[in-house]
């Protein structure tokens, strides 16, 4: 069986706040790329549940981690439809993420005023 692993360094301030998040990744190479944010999300197979792990750098700004999460539930319409074939729930996260997209837009040009 082959084997793939993912590696995450999260380097932290003096109050535990991440500074810097870096991760490399067995089949990529050894390259280490560099991020402002993770989203990880497990379903845990013994408590039938999800686990997650939320972190950003400080230097992340506001508007892009809106961006952030509406690709990452982008994503997951993707992800649903290909793992279930639930067109229907797909499109709704879909049509969620074009709402909110809109928002951040509105937001940012009210901002821009």
């Amino acid at each position: 069986m082959k084997k793939s692993e993912i590696y995450f360094s999260i380097a932290l301030d003096d109050n535990r706040i991440p500074e810097a998040i870096s991760w490399r990744a067995t089949d990529a190479g050894d390259k280490i790329h560099f991020a402002k944010a993770i989203n990880i999300s497990l379903w845990d197979r013994d408590e039938a549940g999800t686990m997650k792990i939320d972190l950003w750098t400080k230097d992340m700004p506001i508007d892009e981690m809106k961006y952030f999460y509406i690709d990452t539930m982008g994503a997951m319409a993707q992800s649903i439809a290909t793992a279930t074939s639930d067109q229907v729930m797909a499109d709704k996260i879909r049509a969620l993420c074009k709402e909110l997209s809109d928002h951040v837009e509105q937001e940012r040009q009210k901002n821009d005023q």
